[in-house]
């Protein structure tokens, strides 16, 4: 999605078409906030579910805000040094509408591409909230928010989509079309760096064994993942930044294969590993190839999508189990899915790319600059917090559910949850 581009005029007609596919692109990014308010609200407990939800609707708003404010200015300086700089405050010349023609890279206005951009903005903290679900402080968690997103996450993908020096490593620079790394991993380092600095629910880790805390709605958690799938059609197509119909109609399919793959194989591998089909894991398994393939899906065939989708699949359902062994919690498997196949997705476009322009030595380069600075800037975020106003919530808080000790509601009025759990 780099934007640093030779401006290209087109026709009105072509200019008007490819403005209103970002537009609707943009669109179908913002429902995936739907998709993962349902997907962390099914896959966590009763108690904590309300939570869940706030904070799902929370992270948009601060997000978009801190977008608008700082983030686009961060993110696309312009001319700069390659590492930092800064275009200024707000959207561009906020007093000057009548500016955003189609001048602005010849394909569509100022104005949609910031909202398209600002979704992006607005996902990688959400994946955040997950991770860290059940036993987080509810503004210790929104101060987080508004630093990683401010400043991290827009610094950071300026080295690659703004024209910083990821994009210009090697011959023909870091590759990733829609963020595997940018938002998924960015997104997933943070998220490693709260689980770990949090630690684990009371009760999952008991004399060194693993205990299950069970989703308390698949259903809900199935429909947030079908709304995932169908937003991420905008996530990755509108990545294009062009409604030309070979490219978005090429990258719609090679995401599609990618999730289904996952599906599958995420579904076998966690059939004989624990001798029955685990639905969560089928669910993670369309995420985990739906992660995989947004850094590739303009740069691999179809059938290499298939098996991106396939590994993704596989590396999923032993994430889950590699991470609980290493006693670190996460409720709805974000440290899998987003961190684990936006690293694999990164690296798969180095081994499947069609075009030969791309190596894995700098899509390897590209994961650990992306990885070092994210992990310790969200490390630096989450532990200044504790030391200071505290990040977790009492353990009488904990085993009362987070719905009731944060916002004293009930996501199911009227029935009583008694777990301890």
């Amino acid at each position: 999605m780099n934007e640093v581009t030779q401006v290209v005029p087109v026709s009105d007609a072509i200019f008007m078409t490819e403005n209103i596919w970002i537009m609707i692109s943009a669109m179908l990014v913002f429902i995936m906030g739907l998709g993962f308010a349902c997907v962390e609200a099914g896959l966590v407990r009763a108690k904590c579910s309300a939570n869940v939800a706030f904070k799902n609707i929370a992270v948009p708003a601060i997000g978009i805000t801190m977008y608008a404010l700082l983030g686009f200015g961060l993110m696309y300086p312009g001319t700069f040094n390659g590492i930092l700089g800064f275009a200024g405050l707000g959207i561009g010349d906020w007093a000057n509408p009548d500016s955003f023609t189609a001048a602005y890279n010849g394909h569509f206005t100022l104005f949609s591409d910031w909202l398209f951009q600002a979704m992006f903005a607005a996902t990688a903290a959400t994946i955040v909230s997950g991770a860290v679900a059940e036993r987080v402080k509810l503004h210790s968690f929104l101060i987080f928010t508004v630093i990683y997103v401010a400043f991290v996450y827009p610094i950071v993908g300026s080295w690659t989509w703004g024209g910083g020096w990821l994009s210009t490593l090697g011959a023909h620079g870091f590759h990733d079309l829609a963020g595997s790394t940018l938002v998924h991993s960015v997104g997933g380092w943070a998220a490693l760096a709260g689980v770990m600095i949090l630690g684990p629910r009371i009760g999952k880790y008991v004399n060194g064994k693993v205990h299950a805390i069970p989703a308390h709605n698949i259903p809900l958690a199935t429909i947030g993942v079908f709304m995932l799938w169908f937003g991420w059609w905008g996530f990755n197509a509108g990545s294009a930044l062009s409604g030309d119909p070979k490219a978005t109609s090429w990258i719609l399919v090679t995401t599609n294969l990618a999730a289904v793959a996952g599906i599958i194989t995420a579904t076998l591998t966690s059939w004989i590993v624990s001798k029955k089909p685990d639905a969560t894991m089928a669910l993670n398994g369309c995420l985990a190839g739906l992660v995989a393939i947004t850094a590739g899906a303009d740069v691999v065939t179809p059938l290499s999508s298939w098996i991106i989708g396939a590994i993704a699949g596989v590396l999923v359902v032993g994430a889950v189990f590699m991470f609980d062994r290493l006693h670190l919690d996460d409720p709805v498997g974000a440290l899998s899915v987003h961190l684990v196949n936006g690293v694999w997705g990164t690296l798969a476009v180095g081994i499947f790319d069609m075009t030969g322009d791309y190596t894995l030595g700098t899509q390897a380069v590209g994961v650990l600059a992306y990885a070092v600075p994210c992990f310790a800037a969200a490390s630096l975020i989450f532990y200044a917090i504790k030391k200071t106003i505290g990040l977790r919530v009492t353990e009488r808080q904990e085993l009362r559910g987070l719905d009731q000790s944060e916002h004293g509601q009930e996501a199911y009025s009227g029935f009583q949850i008694f777990s301890n759990m």
